[in-house]
């Protein structure tokens, strides 16, 4: 009965991972939206993580005893969680939607490498093939127009360096912490706050009041920050915490398809063959990443 139990729950949870990818998959709209109504750079981001932090200010005054309580490895893996997202959102403003998402998206390599290296976790010999074909898929996705497979742009930098740290994030939070989700949803947003804060004086000057349209600017900050950031990452962190980082990643690659899509019908965004090649890899990788667990449970079961 507990494994039935058990088996129940893994799948409800990987079930929310997934549909909480593809919803993410719509993100970059409103990003680029507040962009266009006159917060560059870090700024949009800042408001609608600004606007998360008060929607789930109330819950977490109300639970505040179990911020306190929770340690402060929990509490800091989560934020690292939120700065990640920060990055990665802001990432939409200075690069190609597709390709922002699937430098993202190499978490299960890293994931793979942290769990066995930092945590000593053990490693099947798939998941270091998984490791040399994500490494393959990105060496050729950024070598697409002949140059050095390098980032070529800040966003690529960016959407790179969220995916480490979502990967330390996410191991951090299923061995440390056992906030309920709606607190983890309030840590969470103000890591991400506090990022974009920092971020967006450096990347851009603060935009003059006079000439942003506060109305539909608030509005989109505000539905963003209350759905994106308050519902679904509330659901994310229950989930986050049944599940292995390494799965985690793989779910949430339901994002690249509904991204990549996305950006070409509405934003014109098309990929060149070696970049589909290498995305191609990219998303290998987190099959084979997950495959030795699929195993494993099959062999049991027989």
């Amino acid at each position: 009965m507990t494994t039935m139990t058990d088996a129940r729950i893994t799948f409800f949870a990987s079930a929310i991972v997934l549909a909480t990818g593809a919803f993410w998959g719509f993100y970059w709209l409103p990003v680029r939206a507040l962009s266009e109504m006159g917060l560059p750079g870090a700024w949009g981001t800042a408001a609608i993580t600004l606007a998360a932090v008060i929607v789930l200010l109330p819950l977490a005054v109300a639970r505040r005893g179990a911020l306190r309580r929770a340690g402060p490895v929990a509490l800091a893996s989560v934020a690292l969680g939120g700065a990640a997202f920060a990055l990665y959102s802001v990432a939409f403003v200075y690069g190609r939607v597709a390709i922002i998402i699937l430098l993202y998206f190499l978490t299960p390599v890293w994931s793979t490498l942290i769990g066995r290296y930092v945590m000593g976790w053990h490693t099947p010999r798939m998941r270091i093939v998984a490791i040399l074909v994500g490494l393959a898929g990105l060496t050729v996705m950024l070598s697409a127009d002949g140059t050095a497979p390098m980032p070529r742009s800040i966003g690529e930098w960016m959407a790179l360096l969220a995916g480490l740290l979502w990967s330390i994030a996410t191991t951090g939070i299923r061995s440390k912490s056992d906030l309920a989700p709606g607190e983890s949803a309030f840590v969470f947003a103000a890591g991400a706050m506090i990022c974009a804060f920092v971020l967006a004086p450096v990347l851009e000057p603060l935009p003059a009041a006079e000439g942003l349209s506060l109305a539909p600017l608030l509005g989109v900050a505000a539905a963003s920050g209350a759905i994106w950031w308050a519902l679904s990452v509330a659901a994310l962190m229950w989930a986050t915490v049944r599940l292995e980082p390494a799965r985690v990643g793989i779910l949430l690659m339901s994002e690249v398809l509904v991204g990549a899509v996305s950006a070409a019908a509405l934003a014109g965004e098309h990929l060149a063959a070696l970049e589909l090649l290498g995305g191609g890899l990219v998303l290998v990788a987190g099959v084979l990443e997950v495959w030795p667990v699929r195993q494993r449970r099959a062999s049991h079961s027989v």
